[in-house]
């Protein structure tokens, strides 16, 4: 077992230790999209390297998360108005359940959202997953119904997207909604206002520990993500205007900083003592902050709209949605190199095995060298249309698509 920081303990909670090979939320044991595997594979197609592929009813976006020989996912069937969450084997990708947790309206939403884009979290004893109407359900590993709550009406132009993350014993998720009586003034949308929380549940029961409200600002879905200054933790959350710093045990606000932009989607990543936010739509930048709220460099070059980043050794790699890669100095935002890679581009890349791996909406898998040069190393097509990001564990890349989970790697 790996000897993780104390950033990543905390994240566990006092629940099960995860081994190397788990990915227990979106993006990933510490939300960068980064994986310790080695050994996967680097070319594919439907008849090669595919381990099994499992149909999938419904529709959603979230990403499979794995813990031991389990996979969860969650999906929405009905027109997005059942929600549901399942369980898989992981060696044979046999559903072992399927559990329906509530029902919720269809409500608006962007034509690249679902109503189950947020990917669900585990600390290796309860899958804990949130839903396009703000429902959060908790279950144990057999499926078993633990709690409910949804106290939080979210509403959005867009739908809802950010992921829950966890932190001792407690979920937090962000609701960056806008108003549903404030439609014709696009209020929470174009209009920054003061809709937009923080809650922290209780694991076990379900009920709200603490709240923090952002002040003014418009709707998102950023994920957001941990990182430590002067011997304390920081939650760092963005959101339409604004990138701000929580205490994670209270959620005081600790700081806030401007940052233009709305429909802000790409998860907060971290690295060199620095958090990076990319603004979302409009005036599209891509910010370096300090811990306190200080900006230390922004740069608008090929800056993405949906896809989250990658650090790794000081430099940054994004994934324009329109099929750019860039690698940028993590440390002053020089842009190093741009290439044109091709398609679109919805999902966040991975890192593991020494290499990124980017996946188009069609399906197609570009994987890189990381470095100061661009190198591409193959490219492989599962031929379906997919949006989710895809999970690493046990020597496979798990990938959904529109009517497929797939498990790509050795049987």
């Amino acid at each position: 077992m790996l000897r993780y920081p104390l950033v990543v303990l905390l994240l566990l909670g006092s629940a099960a230790a995860a081994s190397a090979e788990d990915w227990p939320g979106f993006r990933g044991l510490t939300r960068q999209g980064v994986s310790t595997e080695t050994g996967l594979p680097l070319r594919w197609s439907p008849t090669e390297n595919v381990a099994w592929k499992t149909p999938i009813s419904g529709a959603g976006w979230s990403s499979p998360i794995v813990w031991g020989k389990r996979i969860f996912l969650t999906t929405a069937t009905d027109e997005g108005t059942s929600c549901h969450v399942l369980a898989l084997d992981a060696e044979t990708g046999e559903v072992l359940w399927d559990r329906r947790v509530f029902g919720q309206d269809a409500l608006q939403k962007r034509e690249q959202n679902s109503y189950a884009s947020p990917t669900p979290v585990t600390d290796g004893e309860t899958v804990f997953a949130v839903f396009g109407g703000g429902g959060v359900a908790a279950l144990d590993f057999d499926g078993n119904m633990l709690w409910t709550n949804r106290d939080f009406d979210f509403y959005s132009e867009h739908g809802l997207g950010a992921s829950p993350i966890l932190y001792k014993d407690t979920v937090i998720m962000t609701f960056d909604p806008s108003s549903r009586t404030g439609r014709a003034e696009k209020i929470g949308w174009k209009v920054p206002w003061n809709g937009a929380a923080l809650w922290a549940l209780d694991k076990k029961t379900g009920k709200r520990v603490w709240e923090a409200k952002r002040g003014p600002s418009r709707l998102a879905h950023v994920t957001p993500n941990f990182m430590e200054a002067a011997g304390r933790l920081q939650l760092v959350s963005g959101a339409g205007d604004v990138i701000q710093g929580f205490d994670p045990d209270t959620g005081e606000r600790l700081w806030s900083v401007y940052s233009q932009g709305e429909g802000v989607v790409p998860s907060i990543v971290v690295g060199g003592g620095l958090a990076y936010s990319i603004s979302g739509f409009e005036a599209t930048t891509i910010r370096a902050v300090a811990p306190g709220g200080k900006i230390v460099w922004e740069q608008t070059r090929s800056a993405s709209h949906i896809p989250s980043m990658i650090y790794d050794r000081g430099l940054l790699f994004n994934m324009h949605e329109g099929g750019v890669a860039t690698c940028m100095d993590a440390e002053t935002g020089e842009v190093i190199w741009q290439q044109r890679v091709g398609g679109q581009h919805w999902a966040s890349p991975v890192l593991a095995d020494g290499r990124i791996y980017f996946l188009s909406e069609a399906g197609e898998t570009i994987v890189i060298e990381p470095g100061r040069e661009y190198k591409e190393l193959a490219r492989s097509d599962l031929g379906e249309r997919t949006q989710a990001s895809m999970a690493v564990s046990g020597g496979r890349l798990y990938i959904r698509t529109a009517d497929h989970l797939w498990a790509i790697g050795p049987r």
